[in-house]
């Protein structure tokens, strides 16, 4: 399973620096590859990335989300069999939307840990009204205040504000139900794009997800792991409704989920990712052990955060 993030946000708002100080603080034992879409003939951060990491796809004729989305997904592909990296990051054009490449990311069974929209609080003024900008809010879900070393609390405030009342009408929906497909979302403030750790917490290989659900804990439901993770053991008797049911009542302080379950009406293992709000399945046949959930979040004393009955 390799995971990934997609950064996406206007022209300007800092998207190369947020990818490049993150990757460099929080990644520095993982393998990553870094896809770049550049809107125009030269792709200036797409040199810049290719003096820090190997593996850079640029594509420069168009908009990765429309025009060159089986370009993208063929990319994607060959950098998989090529360079096995255990984390992608997509760093959009600051004219493209992020939802498609969500799609495309899923459609090659790649997990999306998060869809990160940076945001220039200093100059936001100037194209807030724009519509790309509008719906890269709204198609993502974890929304970065940055530059806000260079404006006034204030100000910052009332981004924050327009930012919350933009991403809620915008909002990417299911086209089906009407509900939305990002049902949470997260803000944070950062200056130079550096992003505190629990936006990256979680993002764990296949190995490492079934290493933690086959360890040895005590006979209660919930065991503590550290501060931010905990695991939580299913009853063997469930259905598919019931962990539907126990996903979508967490509480806002559980923004990640990992873990392998086992239904009475699914013939195969499930496992589960669920990051800010959206849940994605996926098959993993062989699997023998017990049904466990890994939640990854903040304040995680208390052995009531679920309920399983």
């Amino acid at each position: 399973m390799v995971s990934s993030f997609i950064v996406t946000g206007f022209l300007g708002s800092g998207k190369t620096t947020l990818l490049l100080n993150s990757i460099k603080e929080h990644f520095k034992d993982k393998k990553i590859a870094i896809i770049v879409n550049e809107f125009g003939e030269v792709g200036i951060d797409g040199k810049i990335l290719k003096n820090v990491y190997s593996e850079v796809l640029e594509i420069s004729e168009g908009c990765i989300c429309c025009k060159l989305s089986a370009e993208f997904e063929k990319g994607v592909t060959e950098i998989l069999q090529k360079y096995n990296p255990e984390i992608i990051f997509v760093e959009t054009s600051g004219t493209s939307e992020p939802f498609p490449i969500f799609l495309s990311l899923q459609n090659l069974q790649i997990s999306v840990e998060g869809i990160i929209c940076v945001i220039d609080t200093k100059n936001f003024e100037n194209y807030k009204e724009h519509s790309t900008a509008k719906y890269q809010i709204g198609g993502s879900n974890i929304l970065v205040l940055n530059k806000i070393d260079l404006v006034d609390e204030d100000t910052i405030n009332k981004v924050q504000k327009e930012v919350k009342a933009i991403k809620e009408k915008y909002n990417i929906k299911n086209v089906l139900t009407g509900e939305p497909i990002f049902k949470r979302y997260a803000i944070y403030r950062a200056k130079f794009g550096v992003l505190p750790e629990e936006v990256f917490k979680g993002v764990f290989k296949i190995e490492d997800i079934l290493d933690i659900g086959q360890k040895v804990y005590p006979t209660e439901h919930i065991t503590e792991d550290s501060f931010y993770q905990r695991v939580i053991y299913l009853p063997e008797d469930i259905d598919f409704k019931y962990v539907e049911k126990l996903l979508s009542n967490l509480p806002k302080n559980i923004y990640r989920v990992k873990g392998i379950v086992k239904t009475k009406d699914i013939p195969v293992p499930i496992l589960v990712n669920y990051s800010f709000g959206d849940v994605t399945f996926s098959e993993i046949p062989n699997y023998e052990g017990k049904s466990f959930l890994i939640l990854i979040g903040s304040n995680l004393e208390d052995k009531q955060l679920i309920q399983l009955n």
